[in-house]
């Protein structure tokens, strides 16, 4: 049985007592929050329950287009008024360059691709959020009212550490 199967059976079991049905698409903490796929970086981590934030998972906690437009949905459709972004430490994606996974890529794959155009490796998750940050607040369309807050997740302390800009 795969993976996917065993989920599906866990899904029947929880549709069963499904109680999340009364959740609202609008985040009780008015809270949105740009993070990493990592396993690591849970709701738990963050102290938030379900249906508190919007929570945007992407590899390395990136500000792309695509988490762009999901922050704006989330901020004039549904009511957010906080973004957070959040990095961590022993982060794939400082593992290597750009030209290392798409080269590391393409040969495992056996042919080359244009898309995605770039993976956004970095090697300083400070830096790195400094710099989703800058994609926030300098986007005419993120309100000067909005707060927008970054931070570095330990994974070994388990602390979150804010990125002053």
């Amino acid at each position: 049985m795969s993976t996917i199967d065993e989920v599906l059976q866990a899904n029947e079991k929880y549709a069963q007592k499904h109680a999340s049905r009364h959740l609202s698409p609008r985040p009780t903490r008015r809270l949105a929050v740009v993070t990493c796929m990592d396993t690591r970086l849970t709701k738990a981590t963050l102290g938030l329950d379900d249906g508190d934030a919007h929570i945007i998972r992407n590899a390395g906690g990136i500000v792309t287009e695509d988490a762009l437009r999901s922050l704006l949905v989330s901020h004039y459709l549904l009511g957010t008024e906080e973004f957070m972004v959040i990095n961590h430490t022993d982060c794939g994606l400082m593992r290597s360059t750009e030209e290392e996974l798409r080269s590391m890529i393409e040969r495992h794959a056996g042919t080359a691709s244009v898309s995605p155009e770039r993976f956004y490796a970095f090697k300083k998750p400070e830096e790195n959020v400094r710099k989703q940050l800058e994609k926030l607040k300098s986007h005419p369309w993120v309100k000067k009212e909005i707060i927008v807050r970054g931070f570095v997740y330990d994974v070994d302390s388990g602390r979150l550490k804010e990125v002053l800009t």
